[in-house]
């Protein structure tokens, strides 16, 4: 038992960062852990950061001290992942296909931080330790730890060991995913699963693949299985809210069909889309596709959660 132990506490994975005292990923106060990869593209994403799986250089120039500084054009980064361009000294500019090879390592010689790594390799006991720091918030909120991304699943022995180690310390556990993954994933993270918060963003497969880049059947198949296959897990469906992309009542309907007929589905959440995320595309050197769209307005959301509300009898 005790080699069993030891071995779970090396599994590795990639993390992007672990945040605590959440308190919307689940129930009671929660530290969420942040994995990277991502099966879908949805264009309206706001954590352009966790798709790759590896970790990955950032670069945000109004850190960058441009001439003054210019260590990045010189050994060991990659020759012509940085340069000036012609006539302006004041800020580096980035060959984004060439720094790709820049290691965190490498990033930590920039100076004034201009230069940063989004994600780095841990294992389940480094992990916990964060975690357990949290311990007595969890035991007065009945909160725990959440697993997020990226898509959880994508890192499934990672996954399943952080969960099941958390389980062996006490600790209530949830996952935040969109289950575009194959079921044989699934099956290695879901039994150690107390709360599995899912997405549903688009029921019609066409529209979910012009919006995410893939087709739903495999996602809605999953969490159907998942439902019949867990009957224990507490799951809550959930939709980023997006006007133009699925604010409508046909959208949330056809959600609520969905998940109806199983009672350990026992909720259904909106997150109303936003735009907080922006300044991470620049850093990355990626291009934002939905920059016309808006927050949806109280009112929508409103009637919306009214139809939820009568759905799960909460109406009176």
């Amino acid at each position: 038992m005790k080699t069993q132990t030891t071995n779970i506490l090396e599994v590795t994975g990639t993390v992007l960062n672990i945040q605590r005292y959440c308190s919307h990923d689940g129930p009671g106060t929660r530290t969420n852990v942040f994995i990277k990869g991502c099966s879908l593209r949805c264009k309206w994403c706001g954590n352009p950061e966790s798709i790759r799986l590896k970790p990955e250089v950032s670069y945000d120039p109004q850190k960058c001290d441009g001439k003054k500084c210019s260590i990045c054009l010189k050994a060991p980064f990659p020759e012509g992942g940085f340069y000036f361009a012609e006539g302006d000294d004041s800020k580096v500019k980035v060959n984004w296909q060439l720094a790709s090879r820049v290691s965190s390592e490498i990033a930590s010689l920039c100076p004034t931080g201009a230069l940063e790594m989004f994600g780095k390799t841990m294992n389940v006991g480094e992990v916990l330790d964060e975690v357990e720091k949290d311990s007595s918030i969890y035991r007065n909120t009945g909160g725990g730890m959440t697993i997020s991304g990226g898509e959880v699943m994508l890192q499934p022995d990672f996954a399943a060991a952080l969960l099941e180690e958390a389980h062996n310390r006490g600790i209530n556990t949830a996952v935040e995913t969109a289950c575009n993954a194959p079921w044989s994933f699934l099956e290695k993270v879901l039994p150690h699963v107390d709360t599995m918060l899912h997405d549903l963003k688009l029921m019609n497969s066409e529209r979910h693949k012009k919006w995410t880049g893939v087709g739903n059947e495999r996602i809605l198949a999953n969490f159907k299985k998942a439902y019949e296959t867990f009957p224990d897990i507490d799951f809550i469906a959930r939709t980023p809210l997006i006007p133009g992309v699925n604010a409508d009542e046909e959208h949330i309907r056809a959600v609520l069909e969905f998940i109806k007929p199983h009672k350990n589905v026992i909720d259904y959440e909106l997150l109303p889309y936003h735009r907080f995320g922006l300044g991470k595309y620049e850093s990355l050197g990626v291009v934002y596709e939905l920059d016309d769209y808006k927050t949806p307005s109280d009112e929508v959301v409103k009637r919306f959660q009214v139809m939820i509300d009568e759905a799960f009898g909460r109406n009176k």
